[in-house]
């Protein structure tokens, strides 16, 4: 089941411009993760997520004097936010990109090789909150849901353009949803009649289906799959995830950890098959009597399992309800 973010549930403020995210957004498994990496005097980090830098913050603390920590963040507005969080620290070089170009970032910056990386996945509050980007079912603005503006494409575009059999597909494979085909015929008749421009009215669609197979009530929102695959193909989270793991590895000490933060399985099974793949040495099809890939071991799961919340932090934070932190470590 892929994991449901409370926060799409809440009425957001109408606050296009959340420059006091860091205020309210609290960062997930914090102590977990930061416990994991061991961050110490004079450590060098860097935080592939920044948000509100919540973690950025714990990390610095620790690292410094003679430490160091590069927080990327392709949303504009959270890097606004983390900039007044972090300037009382000149220890923090910000840059505003996406970080599936870790490695050129990294070496740019003169973080060459570094003691933990962190990657703190999905959306922040301060995202869910602003209404201009659509990303909560309740936003009063155009379904948008780019984390940036690196793009043209739209939640919008893709809902009023795409073929019928392209929808289907982003539904089932990015949302796991069982009604996809449904759904996707809906939306097909309904954008012939007049274009899907908010989530009030993509939410009455997925609604209007779900009433069709369903007598009960869910306890979520019908639409929070669709909303969560929509959010992923606008900004190819998955394709970025499997770009980024390998550079972060790259760009690792012996010994050094790499820590992420995944909210639905879709990114922890990429996370959890990566790991595995760099924790052996040979990657050979089973069938294959002698090794010939040559593959060496690069990384020990320090994580067994995966990390969850506890009970009482799911109380104070609803987001964390569906968190789990893998942690390895460089060999």
């Amino acid at each position: 089941m892929l994991g449901i973010c409370n926060f799409c549930h809440i009425n957001p403020k109408n606050n296009s411009q959340y420059l006091a995210m860091s205020n309210f957004h609290q960062p997930v498994l914090s102590d977990q993760a930061i416990s994991y990496l061991k961050p110490q005097l004079g450590g060098s980090f860097i935080d592939c997520t920044l948000g509100g830098a919540g973690h950025t913050v714990e990390i610095l603390r620790r690292v410094l004097p003679g430490g160091k920590i590069l927080g990327i963040d392709l949303d504009p507005i959270a890097l606004k936010a983390a900039k007044e969080e972090l300037k009382n620290y000149s220890s923090a070089v910000l840059v505003q990109d996406n970080f599936r170009h870790l490695k050129k970032i990294a070496e740019k910056n003169n973080f060459k090789k570094v003691d933990g990386i962190l990657l703190d996945l999905g959306l922040s509050s301060g995202q869910l909150a602003d209404h201009s980007r659509g990303f909560s079912f309740l936003a009063e603005g155009g379904l948008d849901m780019r984390f940036g503006q690196q793009s043209e494409l739209t939640a919008q575009r893709i809902l009023n353009t795409y073929r019928q059999k392209q929808l289907f597909e982003i539904f089932k494979n990015f949302g796991q949803e069982r009604l996809a085909k449904p759904i996707a015929e809906k939306i097909v008749l309904e954008r012939k009649l007049a274009p899907i421009k908010t989530p009030a009215e993509l939410v009455a669609i997925v609604s209007e289906i779900y009433k069709k197979f369903y007598r009960q009530n869910s306890r979520t929102n019908p639409a929070t799959k669709i909303f969560q695959a929509l959010r992923i193909a606008v900004n190819q989270e998955l394709e970025n995830l499997t770009e980024v793991l390998p550079q972060a590895l790259g760009l690792l000490k012996k010994g050094g950890r790499i820590a992420v933060i995944s909210y639905h399985s879709l990114e922890d099974r990429t996370v959890k098959d990566f790991f595995k793949q760099e924790s052996r040495d040979c990657v050979c099809p089973p069938e294959l009597p002698l090794c010939q890939c040559g593959h060496k071991k690069t990384l020990k799961i320090i994580t067994k399992k995966p990390v969850a919340a506890a009970e009482e932090e799911v109380l104070n934070n609803p987001r964390s309800r569906s968190a789990k932190l893998r942690v390895a470590e460089r060999c």
